[in-house]
């Protein structure tokens, strides 16, 4: 496995495997790495790429300093990861490397309106503008590739799906399924945060989910019991709601059909984040 630090020479080596003939996988992180990293890892090895990924700890998508400064580091971990799921080049930049003039504002910000100004982005202002920007970034260093994201991060792939097809950019997102812990936990790299009662309470969010995704209701119906369940376990709630999976807007209750349901919630001081399909039934009265 190769590892590189500059832009130059990440950029130098993508642009080297596409002349021999080969696909470029890449594989955004900001480290953290754990098994939803390995299985995007793995699904593009098993699509032939070459596999390319980053770690790098944007700091323009955190807008609370002591949350990018709480954000888990694990370097070993990290490395042997990679190397067991066979990671062909990890690209390690630097801070400076990234953003030479942070903590000023660059010039320029990209921009997704409308799915970024709801849920996440509502509650986050400026977070997906972070995102957008450092992905365009990735993405333009990189070059024509597949990039693969994983599904918890629903609303995210939207917006970064959205910024290609606005950009013509040469990429093929792909989105992967969620990759659970034993108890049903969505893995993310912030559950290293969580205390033991912390993550009992986590659990809400994926029963929630759970809940609503068994039975068909109407959405108001489905928004109040899965703010229920997670405020029953102590959970501070960011927001519980049911949205059309591509434009992001509320579901309404006299609209039917496969929808998203989304969840956040503040857990322990640490803000996680879940969602799963749904299918809305209209209400009738």
């Amino acid at each position: 496995m190769q590892r590189l630090h500059t832009i130059a020479a990440w950029r130098d080596y993508a642009q080297r495997q596409r002349d021999a003939g080969h696909s470029v996988g890449l594989v955004p992180t900001m480290g953290a790495l754990h098994a939803g990293h390995a299985s995007l890892f793995d699904e593009a090895k098993a699509r032939g790429d070459v596999v390319l990924a980053t770690i790098f700890v944007n700091p323009r998508q955190f807008g609370d300093i002591a949350d990018l400064r709480a954000y888990p580091h694990t370097p070993e971990v990290d490395l042997r990861l990679a190397q067991e799921h066979g990671v062909d080049c990890l690209v390690e930049p630097a801070l400076e490397e990234m953003w030479p003039e942070y903590p000023r504002p660059t010039a320029t910000t990209v921009s997704v309106r409308g799915i970024s100004e709801v849920l996440e982005g509502a509650g986050r202002p400026g977070h997906f503008d972070g995102v957008a920007s450092v992905v365009a970034k990735l993405f333009a260093v990189t070059g024509p590739c597949r990039a693969y994201f994983g599904d918890k991060d629903f609303q995210q792939i939207a917006v970064v799906r959205q910024m290609v097809a606005d950009l013509a950019l040469p990429v093929e997102v792909v989105g992967c399924p969620i990759v659970r812990d034993y108890d049903g936990l969505a893995l993310s790299s912030r559950n290293l945060l969580l205390t033991e009662t912390a993550r009992h309470q986590a659990l809400s969010l994926s029963r929630a989910l759970h809940q609503v995704g068994e039975t068909r209701r109407y959405a108001s119906a489905m928004r109040r019991a899965m703010r229920a369940v997670m405020e029953d376990a102590g959970v501070r709630v960011a927001y519980a709601d049911v949205v059309d999976p591509v434009t992001f807007m509320p579901t309404r209750d006299d609209e039917g059909g496969a929808r998203r349901a989304l969840v956040a919630g503040v857990v322990g001081g640490v803000r996680l984040i879940d969602n799963g399909p749904v299918v809305v039934e209209p209400r009738r009265d």
